[in-house]
């Protein structure tokens, strides 16, 4: 199961890295021009904060464990992205974009994996 998790963690870490890193780099309106319409609700630096969440998520998800240094920060990591992706998923709900939330429903679903198992048995 341990390494199920470190998969299911690593995954998960680029995933919110990549998407993570678009959202700090790229401008609004190329973002938008590519497709999430949903940044039009928000504003530059809530845009560039949510990126900034994704980032530090995909970090907290891998080096507190990897490097043994605390590793408690594993599962909040894993929690913030679950936060995250509830917001997201009610974000697409509200404008009606309803084919980006089983998206965002699984990345939900895997933080929240992590979390549970990181907190409770398999913790490090």
């Amino acid at each position: 199961m341990n390494l199920v998790l470190w998969i299911v963690a690593a995954v998960l870490a680029f995933g919110m890295l990549a998407s993570g890193l678009m959202k700090v780099v790229r401008p609004k309106a190329a973002l938008a021009k590519s497709g999430q319409a949903w940044v039009e609700d928000f504003s530059d630096g809530a845009i560039k904060g949510i990126g900034t969440l994704e980032v530090l998520a995909a970090i907290g998800l891998i080096l507190p464990a990897l490097l043994d240094i605390a590793p408690i920060l594993v599962p909040v990591a894993a929690t913030g992205v679950f936060l995250l992706m509830v917001g997201a998923s009610i974000t697409h709900a509200r404008r009606k974009e309803y084919s980006a939330i089983p998206i965002t429903a699984v990345l939900a679903l895997l933080g929240l994996f992590i979390a549970i198992f990181r907190f409770g048995s398999y913790s490090f």
